[in-house]
């Protein structure tokens, strides 16, 4: 009989190959690995139920949509609203409107928006308490009705404080908007597809903004018989939410925490997830829960206090693109392409959140605006040198609104509701609105100042803030994807060396 070895051949050992026994081990390893992988696959594709969906849906469209929907709809009809107010102050006056009389009101027009959007903030937390985060967002469309309303009939009634009176209601309805629904889908959604599900608030803010450059356009209502329609057309996501939202639950959060409805509460996630078994999700928020048993609302004062969170805490397309050299008549079709460029960088953070996490995007997104903000004012201080640099300029801007939609724009709304616990949230974002609205007011503002004081030279104020952003939160920062609120504040807890109450597992590691 011949050996193995004098027929040449050798056995799984000799040849260096693992024996058979580990061969069917890492076979039946991988296998599992793959398993895993597909089990993790199936269960995220069932957490987006078809209640779900159509929550974030209904609840943005009335809600973030409009509030980017006003953001730019006053771009495009500016000229003609601007003759309404010097033909309502002739009539009245008996003499045309001083130009900078018309400059003022024009500034209050725009401004007021984010007024009323501050003022909107600061009512969400007493609004909340009393009425939950679903029938927030209901009561929130009489805002946007009446303001439609008024700003609609202005000219008809040829009363120019019509629209100045509608934009501020308008801005009450976008502050209430941008802190309810945001808490309303961190709420609802779970853990495994919370950023990708909390996108959807920025995703419709850019789908707005975009409608608004659409519907501006000279071919379809941006004209001088048919701008009033521009801010008619608000009624439409508003009436919709109005007949959709009530069909579905409140916020099981909420029904827990401050109505004290476990049952309510297990409804509730059972019709969001989309199964009977929700003992895993019930779990994690009465976890929560016992920590915060004798906890009352958190003020903004006592937040802002509280060491253990202390860490936590497109007005001039048109002018822009005149000053890169673009002709007039181009400007409105470039600035739409800013709204395009606008939803897709946010469709794509929607679908990579999960994947790549919340501090790259954000630190990326930041890092990129400093790039492109020095880059444009390179271009804008050489366009008069070369025939092509004002189209360089263009690609500056977009790639500028692409990094900011693509993680600034969008995720804060996430953090701020995955940062705070529920005690905490409703103060979180009247901070976190207060200081959003504040700024969208002092950009607007200062910035026709600014430009003209650096001229070519202004965006490097933006390059440094955008790049100590990204700095800040390089240091600062955690990663908080697939983490229950509950170990989110345990991580910053242990940055801030303190020691909240807390019934989780003490080995939990910390996010990174």
């Amino acid at each position: 009989m011949n050996s193995p070895l004098l027929t040449g051949s050798l056995t799984d050992n000799e040849q260096g190959n693992p024996p058979k026994s580990e061969k069917y081990t890492m076979k039946c390893s991988e296998k599992d690995s793959a398993d895993s992988k597909d089990s993790d696959l199936v269960r995220k594709k069932l957490d987006w139920s078809c209640s779900l969906i159509v929550a974030s849906l209904v609840g943005a469209f009335g809600s973030s949509f409009l509030y980017g929907y006003n953001l730019s709809v006053v771009n495009a009809p500016t000229r003609y609203i601007k003759s309404f107010y010097n033909e309502s102050w002739e009539r009245r006056h008996g003499h045309p409107i001083d130009p900078d009389t018309l400059t003022l009101l024009w500034s209050v027009t725009v401004s007021i928006f984010a007024i009323g959007g501050l003022v909107g903030t600061l009512m969400v937390k007493l609004i909340g308490k009393v009425l939950g985060r679903k029938y927030t967002l209901l009561v929130n469309n009489g805002f946007a009705i009446s303001a439609a309303l008024l700003m609609a009939c202005s000219l008809q009634a040829g009363a120019f404080e019509m629209l100045i009176v509608g934009r501020f209601i308008m801005g009450v309805d976008g502050g209430i908007a941008l802190s309810a629904l945001p808490m309303y889908l961190n709420e609802i959604s779970p853990k495994e597809i919370r950023g990708s599900l909390g996108q959807v608030t920025a995703i419709f803010i850019c789908i707005g903004v975009f409608a608004g450059q659409v519907l501006g356009l000279p071919e379809l209502l941006g004209k001088e018989s048919t701008w009033p329609y521009l801010f008619g057309v608000i009624v439409v996501p508003a009436l919709v939410q109005l007949v959709s939202l009530p069909f579905l639950p409140e916020s099981p959060h909420y029904l827990l925490f401050e109505k004290h409805d476990q049952a309510g509460a297990k409804k509730a996630f059972q019709t969001f997830l989309g199964k009977e078994d929700v003992s895993r999700e019930m779990e994690e928020v009465l976890i929560e829960s016992r920590v915060q048993r004798n906890i009352q609302l958190v003020s903004v004062l006592e937040l802002l206090r509280s060491p253990s969170v202390r860490w936590q805490i497109w007005f001039y397309t048109n002018s822009i693109f005149g000053k890169a050299g673009i002709p007039p008549e181009k400007i409105p079709y470039i600035t739409l392409s800013t709204g395009g460029i606008e939803t897709l960088a946010a469709i794509f953070s929607g679908l990579v959140i999960e994947r790549l996490g919340r501090r790259p995007l954000l630190m990326g997104g930041f890092g990129l605006m400093a790039l492109f903000f020095g880059i444009l004012t390179i271009t804008l201080t050489l366009q008069d040198h070369a025939p092509g640099i004002p189209y360089l300029s263009i690609i500056c801007i977009l790639a500028i609104i692409a990094s900011f939609c693509s993680g600034p724009g969008g995720i804060p709304f996430i953090l701020t509701g995955e940062f705070f616990q529920q005690s905490q949230r409703p103060a979180a974002f009247i901070i976190a609105g207060t200081v959003n609205w504040l700024s969208n007011f002092a950009v607007g503002l200062l910035f026709p100042f600014i430009q003209k004081s650096l001229d070519t030279y202004c965006f490097l104020v933006f390059a440094a803030i955008c790049l100590a952003g990204a700095v800040y939160f390089y240091f600062v920062l955690p990663e908080t994807k697939n983490r229950t609120h509950a170990e989110i504040s345990q991580a910053f807890a242990k940055r801030n060396k303190t020691h909240p109450p807390d019934n989780t597992d003490p080995g939990t590691p910390e996010p990174r």
